[in-house]
């Protein structure tokens, strides 16, 4: 069953007592379910990633797009949808309202995702690693729409970093230009997604998740721009993919697509699949390593933020 008020966001009927009580909730994505990993480990992995938030004692909102009406939390039959349904697209913040008008089903990226669950009453969203500033920006101002979103929306996301495919520098500028609060989680640099670090300053620190959600009523109290909080937690260094074999195979895929002339929408899939490929797996593992720990992260603030 499904609260249904609102014909064009529907929350289950678990997610929608939980926020009526008070009770802590996580949002998670679902392109991670669609697009991020092969059958049939995506379905796998969906479910462990609920069950981790669930062991917390927090209750997971697994968010996507079905005929048109954003779900907020999935049950079983909606997980096993997303992740076996050929053709699913891939949805972001722009592209919600075209799907409610043809009853369209699609996974939803960061942005529709932390749209989504701040709409629904979620504050806390875990994730991978944000989209951001491409690499060469001059040429092409390639950035993605993840950072306009946190920008306008009272979130927190806590993720390991952005693709470290991107221009990290690039992307950290655009956050503190959009006014975006970005606080590492127990370290002094910017996780680099597959990375344990990117080398990369972070201007706050922070040690616990009491800290994070004390921000958040920060954010709340000060009231102004109503902007995310990027909660910055890297990879433990046992489990992120060697940087030698990260850079060099990096730099391959950089080269291959060059040369093959790809861009736009299809450069980001075109290099974390060469990543994939050419590290034999091993910066999927550690991407799931980092989705993992961003999820218990999230489930430990979420239980902080919900004893306010």
């Amino acid at each position: 069953m499904r609260s249904t008020a609102d014909p064009i966001l529907q929350q289950s009927d678990e997610v929608a007592e939980a926020l009526a009580a008070g009770a802590p909730v996580v949002a998670l994505e679902s392109t991670i379910i669609s697009h991020g990993l092969p059958q049939p480990r995506n379905l796998e992995v969906a479910r462990e990633l609920e069950g981790i938030v669930r062991e917390a004692g927090a209750v997971p909102a697994t968010i996507a797009v079905l005929d048109g009406v954003a779900r907020v939390g999935l049950d079983e039959t909606e997980l096993e949808r997303v992740a076996t349904e050929p053709g699913l697209r891939k949805l972001g913040q722009r592209d919600l309202p075209v799907a409610a008008a043809l009853k369209a089903s699609g996974a939803t990226t960061v942005s529709a995702t932390s749209f989504l669950a701040a709409r629904a009453g979620i504050r806390i969203f875990a994730t991978g690693g944000l989209g951001g500033v491409h690499r060469g920006w001059t040429q092409e101002q390639d950035e993605s729409a993840d950072l306009d979103t946190l920008a306008r929306t009272r979130i927190t996301v806590v993720c390991a970093g952005v693709k470290s495919i991107l221009d990290v520098p690039a992307t950290l500028q655009r956050l503190e230009t959009r006014g975006v609060t970005v606080a590492g989680y127990r370290t002094d640099t910017f996780p680099g997604f597959y990375l344990h670090s990117s080398g990369e300053p972070v201007d706050w620190r922070i040690e616990s998740p009491e800290q994070a959600a004390a921000i958040m009523r920060g954010q709340d109290a000060f009231g102004g721009q109503e902007s995310a909080l990027i909660v910055a937690n890297p990879v433990p260094v046992d489990q992120q993919l060697d940087p030698v074999l990260h850079d060099h195979v990096l730099a391959e895929a950089l080269a291959a697509a060059e040369r093959d002339g790809v861009t736009g929408q299809a450069i980001t899939p075109f290099l974390l699949g060469y990543l994939m490929r050419g590290t034999g797996g091993a910066s999927l593992e550690a991407n799931l390593a980092a989705v993992r720990g961003n999820t218990a992260l999230a489930a430990r603030i979420a239980l902080c933020w919900a004893q306010r």
